[in-house]
């Protein structure tokens, strides 16, 4: 399956995410804080810090009725606020074509990618490794140990905000 097929079967939709507001903490999952961020209308979303220095947000989107995976990373001083970036995810060998937007949240740069099919939530939780990729080259690898429960997790928190 190409990120293309994905594309044109959930309609995505890419913008930079109000993530500035104060995350609520709700519980430990795998690894993941499953946190709550009210500015997104209470979307619930899993967080986890890696060994490169990324910060990556897996999440629901309640006020777009969409999911999104955002990561951050004071390398990647570059990034433009607002600017469209190709992408590619390698996830366990399944390659995806796609774009992120450009953000910046507490002084350090990041990438949002949004779509709205949540079934592509639990593809990523059910590989092993994410790699994401620009123009340049490899951005990041995460390891997603943990990632399928913790997504179970914030399904749970999600039922619980109604």
């Amino acid at each position: 399956m190409t990120f293309k097929s994905v594309l044109a079967a959930t309609a995505i939709t890419l913008c930079a995410a109000p993530v500035f507001a104060q995350l609520e903490y709700w519980d430990n999952v795998g690894g993941w804080d499953i946190m709550i961020d009210p500015s997104l209308g209470d979307g619930c979303l899993i967080q986890a810090e890696f060994q490169d220095g990324s910060v990556v947000r897996v999440g629901f989107d309640r006020n777009e009725g969409a999911g999104y995976v955002t990561a951050f990373n004071m390398a990647w001083g570059d990034i433009e606020e607002g600017a469209i970036y190709p992408i590619q995810f390698d996830l366990d060998g399944e390659v995806y074509d796609g774009e992120a937007a450009g953000i910046w949240l507490n002084d350090v740069p990041g990438a949002d990618i949004y779509f709205t099919n949540p079934d592509f939530l639990f593809d990523i939780a059910a590989k092993y490794t994410m790699t994401l990729y620009n123009e340049n080259g490899e951005v990041m690898a995460i390891d997603l140990a943990g990632t399928y429960n913790a997504l179970e997790g914030a399904l749970a928190c999600q039922d619980e905000m109604g």
